[in-house]
């Protein structure tokens, strides 16, 4: 660790300098300057996709919430399909689309995910803009923050903090919801009835809310995610990334009383650093701490307009771009193209699960001890369970059959298998055989009596002596 000034014994400083960049080690606050721009619309915009974790969980479908994650009863409702622990093989491509995805993200334009769409980055937007509307722009809230207390500093910091206090808690009442139906919730909540583990997690979520949106802003970025280190091995030299055009910016200077500058293009008004969520100057340079939210390009772009000089100065472009190399074609790159094919191939695989799914499952169990018993007639005997899990919101009865590639007596077969909805049922089945001739072929056929057309098939032996 360098510092390129020493500061001063008697002033504190928020601030270290880490190889030529600033970041803030949580000394103070920072308050962000709020400028209109097409990024700034772009972030409100991309920030409506955590719309549904709202009010999704209202939806119904049918009696049922269109989707809940039971977790007590090991089912996941998804509309019309329902997923059980023995589909878990679906969640595991679920996860691997979504990190197939973020790294997409990342190869094609940096922290684009950290700066459009990460829940801490919206929530965070969200906080500055109720703080902005209680305390003003970000000036007033610094001078706010360094007056004594009063009345009045008493009643705007209130202010504020019930409004942050309730988008937290309406967050963790949201979160709890997609667990169990959510208009009895909120009745359990209201009358007080809730379980604990409601509570639980209603404090839990209220509280991380409230906490790391409110006050560890960006300190949640530069410390305790893990994605802003991940960044450095998946970005390369074609990746779109904010970037300061050296070139054209520097030297840095004034503008005159005429509104010239003999210098470059920057100014030096910093503008590019008030407007940054995590307190990161772009012009040193390509930084952990940047979540390529581009607000710094509409600062700068702002300032460019305003001195009649062209915009650009800041820009989305890559490292080879800005040093005047040929940049590769997004899908020219081997990364880009592995990575795409391996979350189509994910999220092709899950849509046909979904839409492949048997609303039974089957499984047949040989009982080995012992693994046949010749009967008084000389026929060998082997005894099996034929376990049948009933996946569909009704009962069903189901028919089993069997093929073998001799005549075989089935004992416990006779009649349908009644199994209540999301249930599972048994029957004990013995097979009967000539006593010679080897181990045998069997198929256990399972067939649902008025439901689907689904037909089940599991393939086991039948033992007995060789010849």
């Amino acid at each position: 660790m360098t510092s390129s000034a020493a500061p001063s014994a008697a002033v504190a400083t928020p601030f270290e300098v880490y190889d030529d960049w600033q970041v803030n080690t949580g000394g103070d606050t920072i308050h962000a300057k709020r400028m209109p721009g097409r990024f700034r619309s772009l972030k409100w915009l991309s920030a409506a996709i955590w719309l549904p974790f709202f009010f999704g969980p209202y939806l119904r479908w049918g009696d049922r919430q269109a989707v809940l994650f039971d977790i007590e009863n090991g089912r996941f409702h998804l509309f019309g399909a329902t997923v059980h622990p023995d589909d878990i093989w679906m969640l595991a491509l679920v996860l691997l689309f979504f990190a197939m995805l973020l790294a997409l993200f990342t190869v094609v334009a940096g922290r684009a995910w950290c700066g459009y769409f990460c829940f801490q980055t919206v929530w965070t937007d969200l906080y500055t803009w109720l703080e902005q509307r209680f305390e003003g722009p970000p000036r007033e809230r610094y001078r706010l923050d360094a007056a004594p207390w009063s009345l009045r500093k008493l009643a705007i910091k209130t202010g504020k903090h019930i409004a942050w206090l309730g988008v937290a808690l309406f967050t963790g009442v949201s979160f709890a919801a997609w667990f169990t139906d959510a208009y009895q919730l909120w009745g359990d909540y209201l009358s007080l009835q809730a379980p604990l583990v409601a509570w639980s997690t209603l404090l839990l979520f209220t509280l991380g809310t409230y906490l790391l949106a409110g006050f560890m802003r960006e300190q949640v970025c530069l410390w305790l995610c893990p994605y802003g280190r991940i960044q450095g091995a998946l970005i390369d030299p074609d990746t779109l990334t904010p970037h300061y055009d050296l070139q054209r910016g520097e030297p840095r200077g004034t503008l005159d009383r005429t509104g010239a500058s003999a210098k470059g293009a920057c100014i030096d008004c910093k503008q590019c650093v008030a407007v940054c969520p995590t307190g990161v100057d772009i012009r040193e340079g390509l930084q952990m701490g940047c979540i390529s939210c581009g607000l710094c390009i509409d600062a700068c772009d702002s300032v460019m307009r305003r001195i009649d000089r062209p915009t650009g100065l800041i820009r989305y472009t890559s490292h080879n771009a800005i040093q005047g190399k040929r940049r590769r074609h997004t899908w020219a790159r081997p990364q880009v193209l592995a990575l795409h094919a391996f979350s189509l191939l994910a999220a092709v695989t899950v849509a046909w699960g979904l839409s492949h799914m048997s609303g039974a499952t089957l499984s047949v169990n040989h009982i080995r001890q012992p693994l046949f018993v010749q009967l008084s007639d000389g026929s060998i005997q082997n005894r099996y369970e034929v376990r049948v899990f009933n996946k569909s919101d009704r009962s069903q009865r189901f028919r089993i059959e069997l093929d073998a590639a001799e005549p075989v007596e089935v004992v416990g077969v006779d009649e349908p298998l009644a199994i209540d909805r999301y249930s599972r049922g048994a029957v004990s089945v013995l097979v009967r055989a000539a006593p010679r001739g080897g181990d045998m072929p069997l198929t256990f056929r399972v067939s649902s009596l008025g439901g689907p057309p689904d037909v089940l098939e599991y393939r086991s032996f039948l033992a007995r002596p060789a010849e």
